[in-house]
């Protein structure tokens, strides 16, 4: 039910900053992945990309697309 939760955070999250184009910069994705005790590295494996890119989103320096969205979401 937890992960649940979080996932759902996660895409709401993304959903509404990539259709109202609002700032990513404070973003929830390091408070939940450790919440789920997973690095960025296992993270990036998750949603198929790379640990730089978790790194960057976490920082607010880019943002995740729709569809790395999607795949935090599941």
């Amino acid at each position: 039910m937890i992960q649940i939760c979080i996932c759902q955070t996660i895409w709401r999250s993304c959903i509404y900053n990539y259709f109202m184009e609002i700032n990513f910069n404070h973003n929830r994705i390091a408070e939940l992945r450790a919440c789920q005790n997973l690095s960025q590295r296992q993270l990036a494996k998750e949603v198929g990309t790379s640990q730089a890119n978790v790194s960057r989103w976490e920082k607010g320096v880019n943002e995740p697309s729709i569809m790395e969205c999607w795949r935090l979401a599941d």
